[in-house]
């Protein structure tokens, strides 16, 4: 279904599910001949980015949803701390200790990472978000759920606060991150319902057959809090929305 192995191992490396930047990796960016509209031509790897029909993110418009009486809410197992914080070169990366999960589908799908995207890549109506977090899950089986939550101008959130004081300004760098369980919680909404839909990783390979939840609940973040982010990566690293085809959006 998903190439496994290469998938497990870049979560296990902090990669942000992205092929590793080491000897012999294919370069892709957010900008130029390597930018998202030629992802599927830099390496046979990345073919999906180009001939996916279930492709990551999408604009989340209400006259494609379909609504559901009994669409399940999310158990967050939350219960493990941050210990590090990566410049993956794409994105800001905070990684996770063993332990924490989410069930859904009668499935267990344990919290390897969550990283961030600016401006956001999944749109509400065609609005967009100025950061968009991604919590990457990975069940025993191989299987992926990420859960994104979107976060609005306002006030200054006390998560990203601790996260942005050691994020590194430069690609290839990390940092010790003390974060607490507890921290990680309170990013969460108190909301919890979402948006569900089929989907695929936003970075190559672009892999498909992800389980997509996105909180109908915004965060919110501070302009200058956006400044940093924005500062540390240097350039926008999200990729445009993409063709919702024959999928449906469960609300």
């Amino acid at each position: 279904m998903i190439r496994i192995k290469k998938i497990v191992g870049s979560l296990l490396v902090g990669s942000s599910l992205l092929l590793a930047s080491g000897h012999g990796a294919t370069h892709w960016g957010y900008t130029g001949h390597t930018g998202p509209e030629y992802w599927g031509m830099l390496s046979h790897d990345f073919f999906m980015c180009q001939e996916g029909k279930n492709q990551s993110p999408i604009d989340l418009s209400f006259e494609g949803m379909v609504r559901t009486q009994h669409l399940e809410l999310i158990d967050f197992r939350y219960k493990t701390d941050a210990i590090e914080v990566v410049n993956n070169g794409h994105s800001i990366q905070v990684n996770m200790e063993d332990g924490s999960y989410m069930e859904i589908d009668d499935k267990r799908f344990y919290l390897k990472q969550f990283h961030f995207h600016s401006p956001s890549e999944n749109t509400i109506e065609g609005k967009s978000f100025p950061l968009e977090a991604h919590f990457v899950h990975l069940s025993n089986d191989g299987e992926i759920a990420v859960v994104a939550l979107l976060f609005e101008e306002g006030r200054m959130n006390p998560t990203l606060k601790k996260i942005w004081s050691v994020m590194p300004h430069h690609a290839g760098d990390s940092e010790e991150l003390e974060l607490s369980s507890n921290y990680i919680r309170i990013l969460l909404p108190k909301d919890k319902r979402y948006y569900r839909f089929s989907g695929s990783l936003t970075t190559p390979p672009c892999s498909e057959g992800v389980r997509w939840f996105v909180f109908k609940e915004y965060a919110q973040i501070s302009d200058y809090q956006i400044e940093q982010f924005t500062s540390a990566m240097g350039v926008d690293n999200n990729r445009p929305v993409q063709p919702l085809n024959a999928r449906k959006i469960l609300k």
